[in-house]
């Protein structure tokens, strides 16, 4: 009669359970084995070359996060504005996650700009889907030449983008088109350290139009009371103070 064959212990059965589960559990999860951390300083402008191929610009005074994933890419965008041009990869889609919304894509090229209270997102090329982080089953597909804004935690409809304008850093230029100064006082913003602060009612809506070179935006500042009703003041530390043009002065 054969001998029957030896059976495994249960401590090695369970043992070899376990790394089963483990791995499972790992791939289900997409643990992070890389990350690393860039930002670029007011005034700077950087070009990042991924190690999947993917390329990221960065505009001024942005800050951003990429960790690699077993199962995606994902940047962490803490501040600014960024250009990305994704190289496509099936199996690890790429993500950007901006605090109000994620952003999915497989292989494309889009814009992100992240303010203090509002994400914008405009597509160049290929696909991209955007989520609000407040409400996953918010989600909006965007087609080329397509934008949409994260505000208030809420996905606003899809729009229109101006690409000339939008891409317009890559050429040190900002460009407003009737823009809420208090929007414009934003993109401003991300060009200089010391604070600027609009100190007035009825300030934020008032517009303005015209296009100026990002490396000069002392002299755009001391421009704005020639186009609108404003006063300006510097501080010693920097700072400029906008406020409402006193009749006659």
């Amino acid at each position: 009669m054969p001998e029957p064959k030896p059976r495994k212990p249960r401590k090695a059965l369970l043992a070899s359970g376990l790394v089963v589960l483990l791995g499972a559990g790992l791939a289900w999860l997409d643990p992070s084995y890389h990350s690393e951390h860039y930002a670029s300083a007011v005034g700077e402008r950087r070009l990042l070359a991924l190690a999947d191929g993917s390329q990221v610009e960065m505009d001024s005074g942005t800050r951003l996060s990429v960790s690699w994933h077993l199962r995606s890419r994902r940047v962490e965008l803490q501040q600014g504005q960024a250009l990305f041009d994704v190289s496509k990869a099936v199996f690890r889609p790429f993500q950007v996650h901006s605090g109000v919304a994620k952003i999915s894509v497989l292989g494309t090229r889009f814009n992100v700009l992240r303010g203090a209270d509002m994400l914008e997102v405009a597509l160049l090329r290929g696909k991209v889907a955007v989520q609000a982080t407040a409400n996953p089953a918010q989600q909006l597909h965007l087609a080329p030449g397509q934008q949409v804004r994260v505000e208030q935690g809420r996905l606003q409809p899809l729009a229109a983008a101006d690409l000339e304008r939008i891409t317009a850093w890559q050429r040190q230029r900002l460009v407003f088109a009737r823009t809420p100064l208090s929007q414009a006082l934003a993109q401003i913003q991300r060009y200089r350290v010391a604070v600027i602060e609009l100190e007035g009612q009825g300030l934020a809506d008032l517009s303005i139009t015209g296009t100026f070179d990002t490396r000069n935006v002392e002299t755009l500042l001391d421009l704005l009371p020639r186009i609108l009703p404003v006063s300006l003041s510097r501080g010693p530390d920097g700072s400029v103070h906008i406020g409402l043009r006193v009749p006659g002065s």
